[in-house]
């Protein structure tokens, strides 16, 4: 298995940008990585995945604002925050697990990150 940081959180304005970075302590070539995110009271929920193979996944929440990405030579995954809104407040956390048996629910995954804040103000 591997450990990820994330980084790149803070704080911005409605309708502004941040990207986030998750790094892994190994290859990542053979995983599928993900970004969840877990609001104040709320329970983690899924944001995107991308597939060993680059295929992508977003919740409807959040397509069309933010881009998921991979730098397997890296051992890194992206998220590209693009059209902020307040409700995208959360803790963002980094996940992986073994190509072809995790979706998109918390528990599939055995990889995680800590977390890193994003606070969208308006």
């Amino acid at each position: 298995q591997v450990q990820l940081v994330e980084s790149g959180g803070g704080m911005v304005q409605a309708g502004g940008s941040l990207r986030l970075s998750c790094a892994a302590s190994g290859r990542i070539s053979r995983y599928d990585m993900a970004w969840f995110r877990q609001g104040p009271g709320k329970e983690r929920e899924f944001v995107a995945r991308i597939l060993w193979n680059t295929i992508t996944q977003y919740a409807d929440s959040v397509k069309g604002r933010f881009t998921i990405s991979r730098d397997n030579a890296k051992n890194t995954a992206n998220l590209q925050m693009n059209s902020l809104k307040p409700e995208d407040t959360a803790i963002y956390y980094c996940a992986a697990g073994n190509s072809g048996f995790v979706g998109v629910r918390p528990h599939e995954y055995d990889n995680w990150g800590q977390g890193t804040q994003v606070t969208v103000s308006s």
